[in-house]
């Protein structure tokens, strides 16, 4: 693990909540983008080296959707970069965690992504996130 990539937030508009973010932050939202396998809309926002991805369902049956109909906006993850994810994935798994996906995904932000399952993290989702070169 390098660092926090970003945190996720599942909010219900990201129109709305962008509003929120960029007055929190003092910084406007740099990309947006719709990644299709996961029905989500995102938008990113930095602040020095942080980052914050909105999360906005993108469909009534998709994860995020389902996640504020149960807990409401909020956190929905955090994203922590790694140099190999397929490494870091093997490295977890023999460390007990539970992955949610059985090899890496293209995500949101040119990057791979996995997903390690909250039961396995104390109740927190965990994204591992590389850069696609």
């Amino acid at each position: 693990m390098i660092k926090i990539e970003h945190i996720g937030i599942a909010v219900n508009s990201i129109a709305e909540a962008g509003i929120v973010y960029q007055k929190l932050l003092n910084t406007g939202i740099y990309k947006t983008e719709v990644v299709d396998s996961e029905q989500v809309a995102v938008a990113f926002l930095q602040a020095g080296l942080n980052k914050i991805e909105l999360l906005e369902a993108a469909a009534d049956e998709s994860a995020i959707a389902k996640y504020i109909q149960r807990k409401g906006e909020g956190i929905h993850h955090i994203a922590f970069e790694v140099d190999d994810i397929y490494k870091e994935m093997q490295r977890l798994e023999n460390e007990g965690f539970m992955l949610l996906n059985e090899k890496p995904k293209k995500g949101a932000d040119n990057k791979l992504v996995c997903f390690v399952h909250p039961k396995s993290a104390n109740g927190v989702l965990i994204e591992l996130c590389q850069e696609i070169r």
